[in-house]
């Protein structure tokens, strides 16, 4: 059951269905917001919103969307407009990322990515972010990632994509250091979620070899902060340690880190399977949708002549 200390306010969740955003999502509704989950696969947002309204008091609306496509962000803010919805919290929490060198990847796939991990940031921000700024109150968690500060090979236009989240989000909570709207940037490090493999980055030293972080503890120290008006939160120890570094280390020494940690894993065996309920569900779902193992079946751009 919720709390109810926040009956009648309502926090909207991108990429609600696993992850980060479902444990961020379970919190939000735990302390008695209404949600509304955002996610691209109407097979687990049907689930997700079930088990939410079975365990918590609150009510769950959801919303169909692939926020890889050019004017998605724009539709999700239409429909809670159109359903009168007032979201009191906005949680950018999708994105993807690619793995690979860059002259190796697929152009069309990272112009996407762009439209996940920046533009629909930057719609659905000017869209509640103008409305909470007219009532004074509001809460905005922006997702970024430990790569915001941290040029990454192999993962190259996710870390700068993720350093735009973070360039962005410090220089709004600046412009709204006067108001009573809070704006809050997550850095997570490598989380156990279905991300390295929607990105096919499964193969890394990063997620083969190296400890990773439960998406649930990495959500309530995001929701901690953001309740608690923390401009940034870089959750967990080891992931605090590489920001440290990543502030005092050369930039070249910084990005050489990261190459050996995203490189292809020489070791036998190592991490294979996801752990996490919600995140191993979704890749589960998604191998009974053909052609949708990364989550994305992608879209053609003519003017790049696909």
């Amino acid at each position: 059951m919720a709390e109810n200390n926040n009956q009648g306010k309502t926090a909207l969740i991108t990429g609600a269905t696993s992850g980060i955003g479902y444990e961020l999502a379970k919190l939000f509704a735990k302390d008695g917001y209404d949600l509304v989950l955002v996610a691209r696969a109407a097979d687990r947002l049907q689930a997700v919103s079930e088990e939410f309204k079975q365990q918590y008091d609150v009510e769950v609306h959801t919303i169909e969307k692939d926020l890889f496509t050019p004017g998605a962000a724009r539709q999700v803010y239409d429909e809670t407009k159109k359903s009168g919805l007032t979201i009191d919290a906005l949680v950018n929490n999708a994105g993807q990322g690619e793995y690979g060198r860059f002259i190796d990847t697929d152009l069309d796939r990272e112009i996407d990515l762009v439209h996940l991990d920046i533009i629909s940031v930057i719609s659905l921000t000017k869209f509640y972010l103008k409305e909470m700024a007219d009532r004074n109150e509001g809460k905005i968690l922006q997702l970024a990632s430990n790569l915001s500060k941290a040029p990454t090979p192999l993962m190259s236009v996710y870390a700068a994509s993720k350093a735009f989240v973070l360039s962005f989000t410090e220089a709004l909570i600046e412009e709204m250091k006067e108001s009573e709207v809070i704006i809050t940037a997550l850095l997570p490090g490598p989380t156990d979620t279905d991300f390295f493999h929607k990105a096919g980055a499964e193969v890394s030293v990063t997620y083969k070899e190296m400890p990773i972080y439960d998406p649930a503890e990495v959500a309530k120290a995001g929701y901690k902060g953001l309740m608690s008006g923390k401009s940034k939160v870089i959750p967990g120890a080891m992931n605090k340690a590489e920001a440290a570094m990543g502030t005092v280390l050369p930039d070249g020494a910084v990005t050489a880190m990261m190459s050996k940690q995203m490189k292809p894993s020489e070791k036998e065996g190592g991490r294979e399977a996801i752990s996490h309920p919600a995140s191993a569900a979704e890749r589960a779902s998604m191998h009974s949708r053909e052609g949708d193992l990364r989550g994305h079946e992608g879209h053609v751009h003519e003017e790049q002549g696909a």
